[in-house]
């Protein structure tokens, strides 16, 4: 599996979590009289994210290797390239009038309301819950993941994608976390004008990944993107 790929859209991808998530990182509920129990309670608020990201990687990855085994893999990647390049576009199209986050507003806010309970208590079991709800929250950014995980047809590639993904974003946030003070709303918004360009990009190499061109790294042929077993089991029945 490429490692890169889920670590670039976690880094890169942070700084638009800042300007989403980056509220909730700030005001975290942690016990800021003492460095480690501030540090310690931030690390557990980070891993509770990564853990539901992972969770959702297992999940999904399991129906990536059911679309892989159903020979669908090269126009799930496909669509899933055009999804992602929508997503960029849906909001210049509609004017904001309509965005992708608010068609799941209803779930979005009853996470909001166990999120709000969870921040009157400073305990290190209400941070970890506050990260692993926080990673159920809707995030273009993680439907960007969660395709990335659909595409590597396996459960375990799956798990380790959205994993990677997950702790591609830490770093940011929990320099945010640590120093909230530090990063003005100005930097925020500059930092979010990158992620749009790089979420289009990803959709067109998942399209050229697709479409299967032969060329090296970007789209190769569709022998080269079936895993061994299948192409053993392929041999075997053409014996």
């Amino acid at each position: 599996m490429d490692f890169i790929t889920p670590l670039t859209i976690g880094l890169i991808g942070s700084f638009h979590c800042i300007g989403m998530c980056g509220p909730i990182a700030v005001a975290l509920p942690l016990k800021k009289h003492n460095l480690g129990s501030k540090i310690s309670g931030a690390i557990l608020y980070n891993s509770g994210r990564v853990l539901t990201y992972s969770t959702l990687g297992i999940l999904f990855g399991m129906l990536g290797r059911g679309i892989h085994l159903a020979g669908f893999q090269q126009w799930t990647s496909i669509l899933l390239g055009t999804a992602m390049i929508t997503s960029v576009l849906f909001p210049f199209v509609f004017r904001e009038k309509i965005t992708i986050a608010g068609l799941f507003s209803g779930f979005a806010a009853r996470l909001i309301l166990k999120l709000k309970k969870l921040f009157t208590d400073r305990s290190y079991f209400s941070l970890l819950m506050i990260g692993l709800l926080n990673g159920l929250l809707p995030c273009g950014l993680v439907y960007v993941a969660i395709a990335g995980a659909i595409n590597t047809g396996t459960v375990i590639s799956g798990a380790l994608f959205m994993m990677l993904f997950g702790i591609g974003t830490v770093p940011l946030l929990l320099t945010a976390t640590l120093a909230s003070d530090a990063i003005g709303q100005r930097i925020r918004s500059k930092m979010q004008r990158i992620v749009p360009y790089f979420v289009f990009l990803l959709g067109v190499l998942f399209i050229l990944r697709g479409m299967s061109l032969g060329i090296p790294f970007v789209s190769p042929t569709l022998e080269k993107l079936a895993p061994k077993e299948v192409m053993i089991e392929k041999g075997s029945c053409c014996k």
